[in-house]
């Protein structure tokens, strides 16, 4: 029997559907095609005058920034900002592009407020940039000259009268001839001929300014010994200063200095002071004077950091602790979370909701709240714990340094269980009941069960999140600085650093810190040695999680 021609059946796949019959096959009248929605365009007029509205705000701040970077004389970032301008525009006022309207605002504060940080912080670790150390050359020649200052001999004395204005103090003066001239630290000396004057002709009035009485000037004196008055826009000129508010001297610089061969001389002693290419003046001896400025001195922050006598020895005890309370953290913390996650999993467990409630309580209260309470509880003198549970011993836990340290640990392991508690239990709510109950149906034990098999599946989802838990432990600042401050104090150092300091607060204290002044350069080196540290940490630990993928 022939088989039929397949290609000859009907098929309704792959075919249009049927016509709609014509009128002159059922008789009817044809229906009439429906007319074609005209096309709609995307932007509605309330949607336009809305972006016209919110791109004219930005443009009047763009404008603002521009003029100030224009004047500033600021051209890298007047040239850079214009063209972030400039794409801004285009990307709102062009058709189409709506994946750009919409990534445009978060890509701009990401390479503003880190982009932008990261590589200005690179830039500054580069550099010496710091106290006595922030500004050009000329204007450290500048301060040296208006802050070594000594008095004129013979110098005649101005009656001198404290006014203020928008909260800001200034100097009217009266020369012996009875002229009134006004200045401020800010403002060179100027003619003040609409200055009122009492019947002894000294001036003590100007319009638009309120004139001190002596309770206010004494309750301001400090603010007011302070103001250094120049007589002219030469720093060699001199200034005018006061040390009681009613009668001012002439101050001149002592040391005096020579463009032509870029030196410093003190007057009375003759000694030279020269460029020594560090950023300083400083004389034969080594001597520097105070005020330097900022230049760039490549990689001598990175060698400062490891072969400075105060800086040395103290750093690598820091960077030691740094990584015992980083991965002390994560395991204790890890390990009870796991364990609190299981024991409150359990479904015959009555009231577990309000168990699980109670273990976020320390999560949810604010870390650095958390350290300044248990800093009190842990204090040796009055402390809860010494005064209440132990009966008033003295015992050191915030003052001993291993201690401390312990200390430290336990409030930190206080704090970060709850995350893990609440990461282990999602886990484990996700894991199959299937392969616990066939488990057990082999005659595998509690412990067999849990290490052989929810482990290994707890990893899979939960080590990236310890990764980033030891970062986040590696950068710690909250709970070292709130419940210790970084002490107990190292002896063997001048600098402010202690038993548990970690990296991240020898940073802070290097930038910040008293007695050894503010040191941005080196803090800004230490700060790219944490993220050199953490970065290749964490790219080694998520290479190595690939292995946990074979779980699956």
């Amino acid at each position: 029997m022939p088989k039929p021609d397949l290609r000859e059946l009907p098929s309704s796949q792959g075919h249009a559907a049927p016509a709609e019959p014509s009128s002159s096959s059922t008789g009817r009248p044809a229906k009439p095609a429906r007319p074609a929605k005209p096309a709609r365009h995307p932007d509605s007029l309330k949607g336009t005058i809305l972006k016209v509205v919110l791109l004219g705000l930005v443009d009047a701040f763009a404008v603002y920034v521009l003029m100030m970077l224009f004047l500033s004389q600021s051209w890298a970032a007047l040239a850079v900002s214009s063209l972030v301008v400039l794409a801004i525009n285009w990307i709102y006022l062009r058709k189409g592009g709506l994946p750009a309207k919409y990534l445009a605002p978060g890509v701009l504060f990401l390479l503003v407020f880190q982009v932008l940080v990261v590589v200005f912080s690179g830039y500054i670790a580069f550099t010496n940039y710091g106290d006595g150390h922030n500004s050009t050359k000329d204007d450290a020649i500048s301060a040296i000259q208006l802050t070594a200052q000594k008095r004129v001999p013979d110098s005649p004395a101005y009656k001198a009268s404290v006014l203020t204005k928008d909260n800001e103090f200034y100097l009217l003066f009266t020369d012996p001839a009875g002229k009134a001239q006004f200045g401020s630290s800010e403002d060179p000396l100027a003619e003040a001929p609409d200055a009122g004057k009492d019947s002894t002709g000294k001036a003590n009035s100007l319009p638009g300014y309120q004139t001190l009485k002596f309770q206010e000037i004494v309750a301001n004196q400090q603010e007011i010994l302070k103001i250094t008055v120049p007589v002219s826009d030469d720093p060699a000129d001199g200034t005018l200063r006061t040390a009681d508010g009613s009668t001012a001297y002439q101050f001149k610089p002592a040391l005096n200095y020579d463009a032509a061969t870029d030196t410093f001389v003190d007057i009375e002693t003759g000694t030279e002071y020269r460029d020594n290419g560090k950023g300083t003046f400083a004389n034969a001896n080594g001597d520097t004077l105070a005020t330097g400025w900022k230049i760039d001195v490549g990689m001598d922050n990175f060698v400062r950091a490891f072969t400075d006598p105060s800086l040395r020895g103290p750093l690598v005890g820091v960077i030691l602790w740094t990584f015992t309370f980083s991965i002390a953290s994560v395991a204790l913390t890890f390990v009870m979370g796991l364990f609190l996650a299981m024991t409150f999993n359990r479904e015959d467990l009555r009231g577990k909701k309000v168990y699980r409630i109670l273990m976020i309580l320390p999560y949810a209260f604010p870390a650095f709240l958390s350290g300044l309470v248990w800093s009190g509880i842990l204090n040796p003198e009055f402390g809860w714990l010494n005064q209440t549970l132990l009966g008033g011993a003295n015992i050191g836990w915030l003052t001993d340094p291993v201690l401390a340290k312990i200390s430290v640990l336990v409030v930190n392991v206080w704090l970060g269980f709850p995350y893990m508690f609440l990461v282990c239990t999602g886990a484990l709510q996700s894991l199959p009941s299937e392969i616990d109950e066939a488990a057990r149906m082999d005659g595998a034990s509690a412990w067999r069960v849990f290490r052989s098999i929810k482990l290994p599946l707890l990893l899979v989802s939960v080590a990236p999140l310890l990764i980033s838990s030891f970062a986040f432990n590696f950068n710690n600042f909250n709970v070292i600085y709130m419940l210790t401050g970084g002490g107990p104090r190292f002896a063997d150092t001048d600098r402010d650093i202690g038993s548990t300091d970690i990296l991240i607060t020898l940073v802070y204290k290097v930038a910040f810190g008293q007695g050894t002044g503010r040191d941005y350069g080196l803090a800004s080196a230490l700060a790219i040695i944490i993220f050199i540290i953490v970065a290749t940490i964490s790219a080694i630990s998520f290479k190595q999680t690939k292995a946990l993928e074979d779980v699956n």
